[in-house]
This record gives structure tokens, sequence and C-alpha cells, in this order.
């Protein structure tokens, strides 16, 4: 298949708004499935980063859903005719807290439809950009990338696995499907990779459940958390490296480094491998 990427190229500019209630059950909630050890965040408290992906929602009938349980493209995302989406990774600038029971409004803008040729073939990469405003202003930026491709061909080579870094902050996650399943109702996420195991691995090819990007960078932040309680998060970018299934424990790792103003992050899969990186800047280093 050969994708139109002039065609596509048409949804640059587009733009989608919404706006939500920061409301205190989802966080409490993401708060109990990250088994933090505080009380959840309560009213009037700063939202945590990353938390604001429980908000702004988009409630699509179910008769809009497609067979891999996503909303069909072509509104703020283009009608990409290849069927598998990943999450690559986001790059956020943190200007302010959003408060717990205040109302945010987010605007997306589709920013920019790029292809290339991958080792399994097509590639189409989707970068939007979402600005949030809270009771003060601006509040989060952040530009998200999103990467469609072909299904999987048994005669497609496999991406050469990175080693991961060594660090003081280490911890282990098991990805069993209760996490995957509450992390996917949290965000209202069809997406059958998360949950269904006989569509992952005999319709994708994968040979488990895929624990969600966003998840891992959430979990990886919440690693910062655990560490450096007091840390006061300015940006963060992270990037997907490869895939972390269910099949087993992977692990969050950490290094604050010499310089107090920024610290590495990391996830490392079931065999060892690096599977997303991240970089973080802290205020008053």
């Amino acid at each position: 298949m050969t994708v139109d990427l002039d065609h596509l190229r048409g949804w640059v500019g587009r733009t989608q708004v919404a706006e939500d209630v920061i409301a205190p059950q989802p966080a409490a909630r993401l708060s109990a499935t990250l088994d933090r050890p505080e009380p959840a965040p309560q009213p009037g408290a700063a939202l945590p980063p990353l938390w604001h992906w429980l908000y702004f929602l988009e409630a699509a009938p179910a008769s809009a859903l497609t067979a891999d349980g996503h909303c069909e493209r072509g509104a703020l995302l283009p009608p990409v005719p290849l069927p598998r989406r990943m999450w690559a990774g986001s790059r956020f600038t943190f200007l302010r807290p959003l408060s717990i029971g205040s109302t945010a409004r987010r605007e997306s803008r589709c920013e920019s439809v790029t292809g290339k040729q991958g080792r399994s073939g097509e590639l189409v990469f989707v970068t939007l950009r979402h600005t949030i405003t809270g009771a003060d202003g601006p509040a989060i930026e952040e530009e998200q990338d999103l990467v469609f491709r072909a299904a999987p061909s048994p005669s497609a080579a496999p991406r050469s696995p990175e080693p991961a870094p060594e660090g003081p902050w280490q911890r282990q996650v098991r990805p069993d499907p209760v996490l995957l399943f509450r992390f996917s109702a949290l965000t209202f996420n069809g997406h059958r990779i998360h949950y269904d195991h006989t569509y992952a691995t005999g319709v994708e090819g994968y040979p488990g459940l895929v624990v969600h990007g966003p998840l891992i960078a959430t979990l990886m932040l919440d690693l910062l958390r655990r560490q450096a309680p007091r840390a006061e998060v300015r940006r963060f970018a992270v990037r997907v490296r490869r895939p972390i299934f269910d099949t087993g424990p992977f692990t969050l790792g950490g290094d604050p480094g010499e310089n107090s103003a920024a610290c590495r992050l990391w996830a490392t899969d079931n065999d060892g491998w690096l599977a997303a990186d991240g970089e973080v800047e802290l205020a008053g280093g």
C-alpha cells in the first residue's frame, strides 16, 4: 500500500477544543492504580504531572469505533490507511499546575504529517500539539507523536535492541491485565491491544498484551515523585523505543546525575532492553 501523504497533510492545521472539570475522582483512581503510598490528591491540590491524560476524553459512540477499538480517523487525526497505531512519545512543558476541582480548556492542533520507510514497511508519523489552559492561564503544552504502520510481516527485520543505562533509582513493575485494564478505563482507551489478549496475539501478532506508552511515561514520573517528592517538573521529553508486554515484569530506572536541575528516567522491557527514555528538567536547580 502506498500512502497518499499529500492528502493526509490536508489535515495539518485542524483544531479541536474541549473543556473539562479536573474532578478529584479520576485522580483518586489513578493514585490507587499506581499504588501511591500517600492519600489521593484532594480538591484544591495540584494535579501531578501527566495526570491531565485522565481528562478531556473523547466519548465516541460505539458505532464510531473501528475493529481495533479506536475511534474512526478523519476528525483531528488524518485518515491514515495503516492499521497499527502506537504512541511514540511526547514533549511537555509544565507552565503552572492545574488545580483539582477547577475547569480547564484544551486546544488540540494537527501539527504535522510525515512518512518514512521502516523495517516493517511504510510508516506515517502524526504530531499533535495540545495546549491546556487552567483558571490562572496556560498550564501545559504537549507535542504528541503517533506512528501508524502496516500489519505485521513475518519477514520484517526486528529492531536492534539498545542496552539500558544504569542509575541508583530502580523499581520493578508487574504489568498484569488488571493494571492495564484499569489504565485503559481511566483514559477511556478502547485500543484492544491493551486488554484483549486474543486480539493482541492473534490479530496484531504481539506476544502478549501491550503496556500503554502513556502508562509507562506516567510510571517513569511516578518513580521521580517517589525518589524526590519535592521535585518540581518543568519539562519532560519521553520517547518509546520498543514495546513492553505483560509477559513478565519490567523495570523503571532513573539517575538524578550531578545537575540538580535535570535527571534522566527510563524503562527497560521484560528482557532488560531499553524500552522508553526520558529527560526531565526541574525547577529550582
